[in-house]
């Protein structure tokens, strides 16, 4: 089964990516709902831990993909899908924090956790600063998602020896790659039109929530395997 779930987000990815690149509303109407549907079934498939806490996580971002393809409709579903997805990165980070192991193995240490972390902080608030003249009423709610995806980023970051290197290296790119999504989001909602946006934007995100669950997978079946 896990084959079928996994080939099923790549189908229905492929679908998105299509219906964005030539404009198919009607298309994205039935694919941007099943992504994380799909992905959600491919980890249950491929994991007999299934975190209660990650699915969760899953459904919030499910449910802001959906409030989010009717935000030309009322900005009222832009703030509900940004809701959504920031609840789902307070998950993540819980889920982070809990997807670890109880004995390190060579973490970063205070300094490096600084160095490493340098890069991740100026990007989240550089962005918020360029575009803050642009925000207007938005200003508070874009701001506070700013900061939570850019915690949610470090949260990943500090899980380095305390889970698999696999685990490590697919959840934090998962998650550079969810600030490159909302980033590309963010810059072509409020600065500047940027093109075949809806494009990029969608790639990256799909690219970071698969993995994100390969990774919470890598975790789970590790632990399972050693009994962590």
């Amino acid at each position: 089964m896990k084959k079928y779930t996994l080939y099923a987000f790549v189908l229905i990815s492929i679908a998105e990516l299509i219906s964005v690149t030539y404009s198919i509303g009607e298309l994205s109407l039935v694919a941007k709902p099943l992504i994380m549907i799909a992905l959600a079934a491919y980890y249950f498939s491929r994991t007999s831990i299934r975190s209660s806490l990650f699915l969760t996580a899953l459904f919030f971002c499910w449910l802001g993909d959906v409030l989010l393809m009717f935000d030309y409709r009322s900005e009222l579903f832009f703030m509900a899908g940004l809701g959504s997805f920031l609840t789902g990165h307070i998950l993540y980070i819980l889920c982070y924090q809990r997807f670890r192991f109880s004995i390190a193995t060579n973490p970063l240490l205070g300094p490096q956790k600084i160095r490493f972390s340098l890069p991740i902080i100026l990007a989240g608030t550089g962005l918020v600063v360029v575009l803050y003249p642009k925000l207007g009423d938005l200003t508070m709610p874009v701001v506070v998602y700013a900061l939570v995806i850019t915690f949610m980023a470090l949260q990943a970051l500090f899980r380095f020896g305390y889970t698999s290197t696999k685990s490590f290296a697919l959840v934090f790119c998962g998650a550079l790659c969810f600030m490159i999504s909302d980033s590309l989001l963010a810059i072509n909602k409020f600065l500047q039109a940027i093109p075949f946006a809806s494009v990029w934007i969608m790639s990256t995100y799909m690219l970071a929530q698969y993995l994100i669950v390969e990774g919470v997978i890598a975790h789970e079946n590790k632990k399972a395997a050693h009994n962590f």
